[in-house]
């Protein structure tokens, strides 16, 4: 079987060197990553620059671009064969509800998803413990049981794990995105020089973290793992739409 890696923490990240590591043992692996954090660049395709593509010391490849740019990259030219699937992370940090708009971490796992494969992000819902092992072996687990029953349509999966030792998870839950409340307020201030700068704003809090979303499993010690779609048609809107245009 073969897998491609990549990521959007960059090649250098321990979160993919844990799961290059673990999925090695049970298939071909290649990585190719950004050569620096892209987190937030969500599915931005660089179009007004040529890429550069270099092999790093452990065998990663890294890309001066995004991590669309990365994927796309690997399988539209530089693998000689293709994929049977696209993994994106360890992500250091939780995608969850309205954060996979943003993510370069499901970006470059959608990139893959539109280019045929099956594909997943997954991200280590943080406190700052760096149980990354534990998401590699939730991966570990995903990967052998689509070895053995692979999926017959193109699928995307968003999955998000406890920050807490393997033992301690309390299952896997198949969920919905949650939602937050809107993003805290910029953060400005005065540089040195007297310039005016702002930081984007945390993400709000849960608004949405009822009983089957990906916020209420990872509140209970489970692992979140949500299909996602790519068609954004507002399909209960159309018939209005219509309506309004009638003059």
């Amino acid at each position: 079987m073969r897998i491609l890696l990549s990521n959007d923490d960059g090649y250098f990240a321990p979160g993919i060197a844990s799961l290059a590591k673990v999925l090695s043992d049970i298939a071909d692996v290649t990585v190719v990553a950004p050569e620096r954090d892209r987190s937030g660049a969500s599915n931005s395709l660089t179009l007004d620059r040529p890429l550069s593509l270099h092999k790093s010391h452990n065998g990663f490849y890294y890309v001066n671009g995004t991590p669309t740019d990365c994927v796309h990259l690997a399988v539209t030219g530089m693998l000689d064969e293709l994929p049977d699937m696209v993994i994106s992370g360890i992500n250091d940090g939780a995608n969850m509800g309205d954060d996979t708009v943003y993510s370069g971490t499901v970006a470059a796992a959608t990139e893959g998803f539109l280019l045929g494969l099956p594909s997943i992000a997954v991200s280590l819902v943080s406190m700052s413990r760096g149980n990354f092992p534990t998401a590699a072996k939730i991966v570990l687990d995903l990967v052998k049981r689509f070895m053995d029953n692979r999926f017959h349509i193109p699928v995307l999966l968003n999955v998000n794990v406890p920050d807490v030792p393997y033992e301690e998870l309390q299952g896997v839950e198949v969920t919905r995105l949650g939602r937050r409340h809107k993003a805290e307020p910029v953060i400005k201030y005065q540089t040195p020089r007297g310039e005016t700068v702002y930081w984007v704003g945390a993400a709000g809090a849960a608004q949405d973290a009822s009983e089957g979303t990906d916020f209420h499993a990872l509140q209970n010690n489970r692992v979140s793992l949500t299909p996602l779609q790519i068609d954004l048609t507002r399909y209960d809107q159309i018939g209005y739409v219509k309506n309004w245009l009638v003059f």
